[in-house]
């Protein structure tokens, strides 16, 4: 919760807050997020308005998580940008929803609770809509093999001589007709006069 009494309510009123707060609990996706109890390094820039108080800000933190290709560990540092308006409680109603009139903006907007704004939530959106869909430890990570789950950058030369079970038949007539032509194949002259 972050204090927005020394800012007063006089429109056009600044002030600048630094914070290191430790990272809330689930603050990322399955694959890459902030670890519970990490350094978040916030600059907030706190501003009153009409309506109430504009929050615009800059968060850091370390990101932990693991390659979508290769699974190995990564740790990469994040740096997002976000911006919220808290609303004053006694705001008047005409100027909030002056602009649409719509339900589903009242229920978006944050409120200002006893001169206090919590800013979780919208760290939260900032932090989890700036991370990797697919982080991967280098842009050229080929992966594990599909066969046995070997890292493919440890073996770039790595591969099986196992077939598909799906073409294992068409392998195995391939092989016959293989045998076939060699068993037909006609004879050098030299191995006919070896036999005479």
């Amino acid at each position: 919760m972050f204090d927005t009494r020394e800012l007063g309510r006089r429109p056009g009123a600044l002030k600048r807050v630094s914070r290191s707060v430790a990272a809330p609990k689930d603050l990322g996706i399955e694959v890459i997020g902030v670890r519970e109890g990490a350094t978040v390094e916030l600059d907030l820039r706190l501003e009153s308005v009409m309506e109430g108080v504009l929050v615009t800000g800059t968060a850091r933190a370390p990101l932990t998580g693991e390659c979508v290709r290769c699974l190995e560990p990564l740790e990469r540092e994040l740096e997002v940008d976000f911006q919220e308006m808290y609303s004053y409680p006694d705001a008047d109603d005409r100027s909030r929803y002056a602009d649409t009139g719509d339900d589903a903006e009242e229920e978006d907007m944050l409120f200002l609770e006893a001169d206090l704004f919590d800013l979780e939530p919208v760290l939260r959106d900032a932090v989890v809509l700036a991370l990797p869909l697919q982080p991967v430890c280098r842009e050229d990570c080929p992966g594990l093999c599909a066969d046995c789950g070997a890292r493919l950058a440890d073996d770039p030369d790595h591969h099986h001589d196992a077939t598909d079970i799906r073409w294992a038949a068409l392998q195995g007539l391939a092989e016959t007709i293989r045998d076939g032509e060699k068993d037909n194949a006609p004879r050098e002259r030299g191995d006919d006069s070896q036999e005479k």
